[in-house]
């Protein structure tokens, strides 16, 4: 196993434990998206979010209409104006999502030992004894001693709220009472299960699992293809989460449809890994997407649990080595509910940080949660008290170490920007980009201190009209651990004069200062391009 918990080496003084959290513009370097929906679409509640720590806005899109959704979009685009916080926009995509419909939304009691049939006949009114589903294919899928997970916004392990069922079969003797022979309850297309634990069912979707079963659905569907093109082109997305990835091809055809859709083209695509067919392909998959999401969710049951963590640290030391975000989900479920976390979520939010994730996504917690502000504000400070003890010495070793030799000339400055910023004890590190990518790779080195990353806009040509890129840049750092971007004035270059540099620099460091990251007589290394030189240099502030 690659990665290990990171902590620092010497003693925690048990007494610093007791020591308040000190509050901060930034609270936390590792990253926190939303998920809006009913509970958490107000203006008023999306500027709570925003101020409580929350980056990146995920929109799911398998339940609500595209207008539904827009009307969202709308107060976040709001609530930004009001809080001067940047945020970024995550398309969540449906994908081979096996959906139950229950159009009474009466909640339907399911008992131990008891038999339920799975049928794609739509019009069937879901019950005790029939769930409705959107797949006609399962019963060719499946075969007797098959698992079946049904739960409300997937399953939080809860025995309560989700069925566990097993497709069915009778074992019954011949006329001679020599052999057993196996009845398949596999009819037709409808499949006949047996529910294994008591549970009821609330709400007027479910969702669908069947463990380790190859469903034959493309990944990006047509609806998907519709909700980008009509939906995420005019409000130019930054992120599109694909959902159920299962290979890399899954991901290239993804980004050749984006590629198509003009102002989608630096889209980023976060491939969702959701079953064990995701992550047998883990490295392809990893080479081709800008980052991962962990979705624990379904994974957590398609993999026995005591494998989970297994993949968890292995897949994010891999994203970590790549120098790609990783994004870790369902950490703190009980808060859907509730005002505080258990202990073991917790100390699950902090491992996830120690294990090197960039961010970590909430989703019914903020969806429907009935605590959104406090979910995120409290994720925020854990992940805040993990970082304090985050090994970065020893991660920075393993980085370099991984990385070889001889390094290419940005992965050599954006390491020795690493390195000059811990030996001066900088407050912050200032990387000017325009591609964003510079920046990223300082953040690939988790540096102690935050990173600003000033965008540099630069000035292009569609043959029919002129714009300024830098936006899409600005916000999609928004999802790294530790990059904080700020948009400079497009007048300015990255390559432009030492005077043009020194203003775009001055700017950066006032916004420091208003952020309370930088204080008189610190220490800041900036990271800048002179020419066809990069440049990293140390600068002390006076009064």
């Amino acid at each position: 196993m690659h990665s290990s918990h990171l902590l620092l080496e010497e003693p925690i003084r048990m007494a610093s434990i007791l020591e308040s959290s000190k509050s901060s513009f930034f609270p936390a370097m590792t990253k926190i998206v939303g998920t809006l929906g009913p509970n958490s679409r107000s203006t008023e509640m999306i500027a709570g979010c925003l101020t409580a720590g929350m980056s990146v806005a995920r929109f799911d899109f398998s339940w609500g209409d595209a207008e539904y959704h827009q009307q969202t979009l709308e107060n976040l685009k709001a609530a930004i104006k009001s809080t001067r916080k940047l945020c970024a926009v995550m398309l969540d995509t449906v994908g081979p999502e096996l959906q139950v419909l229950n159009r009474s939304e009466q909640p339907i009691s399911l008992l131990q030992d008891g038999l339920v049939i799975l049928t794609p006949d739509k019009e069937q009114n879901a019950s005790s004894e029939i769930l409705p589903i959107n797949f006609d294919g399962l019963a060719k899928a499946v075969k007797p001693g098959d698992t079946i997970f049904v739960g409300q916004y997937l399953f939080t392990g809860s025995e309560t709220t989700s069925v566990w069922l097993e497709v069915m079969y009778k074992t019954t003797l011949d006329s001679n009472r020599f052999r057993i022979v196996q009845v398949s309850e596999v009819k037709g297309e409808d499949v006949v299960c047996v529910i294994k634990n008591t549970a009821t069912l609330a709400g007027s979707l479910f969702t669908l699992h069947a463990s380790q079963i190859r469903i034959e659905l493309p990944t990006l569907s047509e609806k998907d293809k519709e909700v980008i093109s009509a939906w995420g082109v005019p409000n130019k997305i930054d992120f599109l989460s694909l959902s159920y990835t299962r290979h890399a091809e899954d991901v290239r055809q993804a980004r050749e449809y984006l590629s198509k859709l003009g102002d989608l083209s630096q889209t980023q695509i976060f491939a969702k890994i959701e079953n064990v067919e995701g992550l047998t392909h883990f490295d392809e998959i990893l080479q081709e997407a800008d980052g991962i999401i962990l979705s624990r969710g379904n994974l957590g049951i398609d993999l026995p649990p005591e494998k989970v963590f297994l993949f968890q640290k292995a897949a994010l030391y891999k994203c970590n080595m790549a120098g790609k975000p990783a994004v870790v989900t369902r950490v703190v479920d009980t808060m859907t509910n509730n005002l505080r976390p258990t202990r073991a979520e917790a100390t699950d939010v902090a491992n996830a940080v120690l294990d090197g994730s960039d961010a970590i996504l909430l989703g019914a917690e903020t969806l429907r949660g009935i605590y959104p502000v406090e979910t995120i504000s409290t994720v925020g400070r854990i992940c805040c008290e993990a970082e304090k003890v985050f090994n970065q010495d020893v991660y920075f070793k393993k980085t370099v170490k991984y990385v070889g030799e001889p390094m290419t000339h940005l992965e050599s400055i954006a390491s020795s920007a690493v390195r000059a910023a811990i030996k001066v004890k900088a407050s912050v590190i200032i990387c000017f980009t325009s591609s964003g990518r510079a920046a990223r790779l300082i953040a690939k080195y988790r540096p102690t201190m935050p990173v600003i990353s000033v965008v540099i806009p630069r000035l292009k040509t569609n043959q029919l009209k002129w714009s300024f890129s830098g936006a899409f840049e600005a916000r999609q750092s928004l999802i790294v651990r530790g990059l904080f971007p700020m948009l400079a004035d497009p007048r300015h270059h990255a390559e432009s004069t030492s005077a043009t540099n020194e203003s775009v620099l001055k700017v950066a460091l006032d916004h420091g200062k208003a952020s309370g990251v930088i204080k008189s007589h610190d220490r800041v290394v900036v990271c800048q391009k002179v020419g066809d030189a990069s440049v990293v240099k140390i600068i002390e502030l006076e009064d």
